[in-house]
């Protein structure tokens, strides 16, 4: 399978994880980097959103997993071919079942919101089978440093519950990223970034494409570091 080239490193591709998205890139272009030293990923599949990260934020050391070996060692090939190679480190992990005595500044997730189906196309990937989203911030805030973020993308329509449940375990939403596919169009995704940290919450409108397959001027301004296209 072809590799996606970036501007400052490359991720090679495999048919058995799940490939570089939208979603993806965008969660790692648009969650707050800044001061965080200590970065974690659940659920890193080729590693993009490690990347993405480490490029943006040339002080933070990532730990990424992923509950497929088969995403771990195309993550961890992806990892050492960059020029982040030493900041970045890879385990196969059952999220679940992650102990550590460490605490993070950061932690993403593009975490699988499919409900489980017959589909066996990047089952653990997509499907709600292995983590959903209240297992996934539950364990989150455990890890989380005494500012630390939590910083996830999920479909807009689960947005709601999910910030409900994050209120119940006294965390603070402090960004919301409401995101529509084409200009004009209802929000398909939303990044939500939580802290136990109360601050004013930071609400924006999103916009990938202005119409079908031109990217918005939004979205090449936030992507211009990383894609290797330019505005057109």
């Amino acid at each position: 399978m072809k590799a996606f080239q970036f501007k400052k490193f490359k991720i090679q591709q495999s048919a058995a994880v799940f490939r570089v998205g939208t979603d993806g890139v965008l969660l790692g272009a648009l969650s707050t980097v800044v001061g965080a030293k200590k970065v974690l990923e659940v659920g890193t599949g080729t590693g993009l959103i490690s990347l993405m990260v480490a490029q943006r934020n040339e002080k933070a050391e990532i730990l990424a997993l992923d509950i497929d070996a088969n995403a771990k060692n195309l993550a961890q090939e992806n990892f050492e071919t960059s020029i982040f190679s030493e900041r970045l480190t890879c385990q196969h992990q059952d999220f679940k079942d992650f102990f550590t005595d460490q605490r993070f500044d950061l932690i993403l997730s593009n975490p699988p919101y499919f409900d489980e189906n017959d589909s066996k196309k990047d089952v653990l990937a997509r499907q709600l089978i292995t983590l959903d989203f209240f297992s996934l911030m539950e364990k989150a805030v455990s890890l989380l440093s005494e500012k630390g973020k939590i910083s996830i993308v999920i479909p807009f329509d689960r947005g709601a519950e999910v910030m409900d449940y994050a209120d119940r375990m006294d965390l603070y939403l402090i960004k919301q990223i409401n995101i529509r596919g084409i200009e004009g169009s209802d929000f398909k995704r939303v990044i939500l970034e939580f802290s136990k940290t109360e601050s004013p919450t930071e609400m924006v409108e999103f916009t990938i494409e202005k119409s079908p397959r031109i990217y918005s001027d939004q979205y090449l301004e936030q992507t211009k570091d990383f894609h290797v296209f330019g505005k057109k």
